[in-house]
């Protein structure tokens, strides 16, 4: 049996990356629909992980975790190794982690005093968002230094200011406008997730090239 090149699994990883955000999306929007209609606007995304079909969602941030492990796989493989990419790899891993970790924490949905397990949850998405957009702004950086990257890094630039917009606009909502934080949590994900497309797809095409 052959074993692929190292391009190949590089292609196949970019591939994987790619698939899993678009099926994270796809159930997220789904959930949306179905019992408790929780509301985009006004309700943290983690609140899918609770109610009839909460269990769905918690598949889907495990589908994130491996996600997230497959765009680092990819990234680590294109390239020489240099300590910007390990810093961004590394704090981008720690922010998939935390989605794993969310699907055994739900968060406290409602009125009430807040739970152990419910704190754990705020505590490990918030940690996990800042450790996010924290790998994916090194990343940026080491994509502007790579010849081999350099045409994605307007998309990646873009994409890591909307990350860091949407987690800016979380932090005010949550102090001044709570009826607002399920947007502004939407909108730091489509930067996380979007980069993660945007540089995956990038990735594709080297192979292609060659």
């Amino acid at each position: 049996m052959m074993l692929p090149t190292p391009n190949t699994a590089r292609r196949r990883l970019a591939t994987a990356a790619t698939a899993g955000v678009a099926v994270y999306v796809l159930v997220d929007v789904t959930l949306q629909f179905m019992p408790p209609h929780y509301s985009v606007i006004s309700d943290a995304e983690s609140n899918l992980a609770v109610g009839q079909f909460g269990w769905i969602m918690n598949l889907n941030f495990l589908g994130r975790t491996i996600t997230t492990f497959c765009a680092v796989a990819a990234i680590n493989r294109v390239g020489w190794p240099s300590s910007l990419r390990r810093t961004g790899t590394v704090l981008m891993s720690v922010g998939g982690l935390s989605s794993a970790v969310l699907a055994f924490f739900p968060t406290d949905v409602g009125p009430g005093p807040a739970t152990t397990v419910g704190t754990v949850h705020l505590v490990v998405a918030g940690s996990g968002f800042l450790a996010a957009l924290a790998g994916i702004l090194v990343l940026t950086r080491w994509i502007r230094l790579n010849t081999e990257l350099a045409k994605a890094f307007p998309a990646a630039l873009s994409l890591a200011a909307i990350a860091a917009f949407g987690l800016a606009s979380l932090g005010l909502t949550t102090a001044l406008k709570p009826n607002l934080l399920g947007l502004a949590e939407r909108v730091c994900l489509a930067g996380v997730l979007g980069w993660a497309m945007a540089v995956c797809t990038a990735i594709r095409g080297l192979d292609r090239r060659r």
